[in-house]
């Protein structure tokens, strides 16, 4: 399945990162990746958000990743609740004040937190 998913391919440390090229909202990247056998990729080290931010540069767009907001305005958390060991925001992000509760990853690999009826580019980790 992952190969049918795989127009492109990126590694960091046996975490294997994917996308076809594609562009979905939130939730639809989300349930494209779990059809393909995955998730939705989540940078937790320097070196995984670089192997996403290969894709992003690559299509020259942004790209969701498996971070939301949490039961706390302005906070944010992995999918399965656990708090953010890492994290890369841009300056002053974020800054949505609780009305933006997805994040996406910008072209130089920085986080801001954005609404999640965009399109964006499908990066799923597997």
């Amino acid at each position: 399945a992952v190969l049918l998913l795989n127009k492109m391919i990126t590694e960091f440390r046996g975490k294997i990162f994917a996308t076809n090229g594609k562009r979905a909202d939130f939730d639809a990247t989300v349930e494209k990746c779990r059809e393909a056998g995955g998730s939705i990729a989540t940078p937790r080290n320097p070196g995984e958000n670089d192997a996403i931010l290969y894709f992003v540069k690559y299509f020259n767009t942004y790209a969701y990743l498996g971070i939301k907001q949490s039961l706390i305005p302005g906070k944010f958390q992995l999918l399965n609740g656990t708090p953010l060991s890492y994290t890369n925001w841009y300056s002053n992000e974020p800054s949505g004040q609780g009305e933006e509760e997805c994040v996406e990853m910008y072209t130089d690999g920085t986080w801001n937190d954005k609404r999640c009826n965009n399109n964006r580019l499908i990066v799923c980790q597997f």
